[in-house]
């Protein structure tokens, strides 16, 4: 599964696949204009893989989709009771901007944001993640974080069937959409679905890039 496109300014990709020999897969991402030049992005990795994982996530992706604007907390929130009645998943939430980004996580989808250094791609800032399970046990308190980015820098969203890279090997002048595709092909798991999704937002304010 390979998805791309823009909100305003903001360039975004995915890519994704189910576990080797399964038809479902239980990694789903929403993207969603949230409007004032901002987008929504969430990554849920349902517990396990196949059909009754992407049954949980499902109900959760329907609920952002419903509640877009609200804060990340409250979103979170309603997933979890979206998904009490499932076996539950791990979410990443992202609101994201020209010139910074909220966001929150419950589990193992991993965030982060790269930016050109003088080397090469360098972590800008990484999400901390909280324990737990959406939709079984969340954490006694959920605070969104906020980071400052920059035109050009890089929002990073994996789930665990995917291999985390640093910075290392990404190519930042590459499209979202290759981004995606050559972390997919390289660094996806034999043993699990696998999804990552890729943000920025190109060029300045007044349309000069």
């Amino acid at each position: 599964m390979h998805e791309d496109g823009f909100i305003g300014r903001i360039e975004w990709a995915v890519a994704g696949r189910a576990l080797p020999g399964q038809q479902v897969s239980g990694d789903r991402c929403a993207v969603l204009d949230t409007g004032a030049e901002t987008a929504l992005f969430a990554v849920l990795d349902g517990l396990g893989h196949g059909a009754a994982a992407a049954a949980a996530v499902d109900q959760a992706a329907q609920v952002l989709a419903d509640n877009r604007t609200e804060p990340l907390d409250v979103l979170m929130l309603m997933c979890h009771r979206a998904m009490e009645n499932t076996r539950g998943a791990a979410v990443s939430l992202a609101r994201f901007g020209a010139d910074q980004a909220q966001w929150l996580g419950v589990g193992n989808v991993e965030s982060q944001v790269l930016t050109v250094g003088p080397t090469g791609p360098t972590v800008r800032a990484t999400a901390l993640l909280t324990g737990g399970i959406v939709g079984y046990r969340l954490p006694a308190n959920l605070q969104a974080q906020t980071i400052r980015v920059r035109p050009g820098d890089l929002l990073l969203m994996s789930t665990d069937g995917v291999v985390t890279e640093r910075g290392e090997g990404i190519d930042l002048s590459k499209s979202t959409a290759d981004i995606t595709a050559d972390l997919l092909d390289r660094n996806a798991k034999d043993t699990d679905d696998a999804l990552v999704l890729a943000a920025r937002v190109r060029g300045a304010p007044n349309g000069a890039s």
